[in-house]
């Protein structure tokens, strides 16, 4: 019986039941935590020094207050994100708008710090400036990914909505804005997750707000390890759970889209 799972788990594309699945996370989880527990390396604190530090944090220094700081910007940045990503993305079924759309998912290859100067002229400093900088670095992924979602909409899906006798307007709301919602909320999932990882950068960029950016390069500045790590992993439970939340959306707002995938 234990062979038989065994090779069910490192056989490839094998169906597990959820049951299974779990005692499989759970014991990696559990390997995990023991080779942290018991790791050699003496630059990485062990799980009770971080809950220390991240106790010390949490109680002494603010650290709950700068999380919500953190979080509502990046909530506020990746709102405006998804409203100018699909919009330049869902236009480019118009031919005049897909040149700006492909200028803006070129800015993909720009780096934020030689942009802060310009948006700092442009917005000024403080809150201002760390949501343009999120929202810039992410609409621009978002906008490629995007454009290939609308360009892979195949040809028969319009030809179907115009058999209906839709308007072409008509059309680009059931075909492209309806159509790929499902699509449209895993990018937004997955910009999420890239919004959480720029924030350090951005919040350290402009420290006047706070945030648990900040905070972060204030402890690694004073090589305070054990904090550091505490807030890392802090951000990661948050992100988690943000990601877990914006996968239940999706299950509500599209749930057709579970159905052509195959259960593992």
């Amino acid at each position: 019986m234990a062979s038989a799972a065994l090779t069910s788990v490192l056989a490839p594309n094998r169906v597990l039941s959820r049951a299974t699945m779990r005692l499989l996370v759970a014991t990696q989880a559990g390997a995990a935590l023991l080779f942290w527990w018991l790791s050699p390396l003496e630059v990485l604190p062990n799980p009770a020094e971080v809950a220390v530090g991240l106790r010390t944090l949490w109680l002494e220094q603010g650290l709950g207050r700068e999380l919500i700081t953190s979080f509502l910007t990046n909530l506020e940045a990746l709102a405006i994100t998804l409203v100018i990503s699909l919009v330049l993305s869902y236009l480019t079924v118009v031919p005049f708008f897909r040149p700006i759309a492909a200028a803006v998912s070129k800015g993909r290859f720009l780096g934020l710090i030689g942009l802060t100067f310009v948006f700092t002229l442009i917005v000024g400093g403080g809150h201002p400036l760390k949501v343009s900088l999120l929202v810039f670095g992410m609409t621009v992924f978002f906008v490629t990914s995007m454009i290939d979602v609308v360009a892979a909409i195949p040809k028969e899906a319009f030809d179907h909505a115009r058999t209906l006798r839709m308007s072409e307007w008509r059309t680009v709301w059931e075909v492209v804005v309806l159509g790929t919602k499902d699509k449209a909320i895993e990018l937004l999932r997955q910009n999420a997750a890239i919004g959480w990882m720029m924030l350090t950068m951005v919040e350290g960029i402009a420290r006047s707000e706070g945030g648990v950016g900040a905070m972060l390069l204030n402890q690694n500045k004073h090589f305070h390890l054990a904090e550091v790590f505490a807030i890392q992993l802090l951000i990661l439970l948050v992100g988690i759970l943000q990601d877990y939340a914006l996968g239940f959306l999706k299950r509500l707002m599209a749930p057709y889209a579970e159905l052509t995938l195959e259960r593992r």
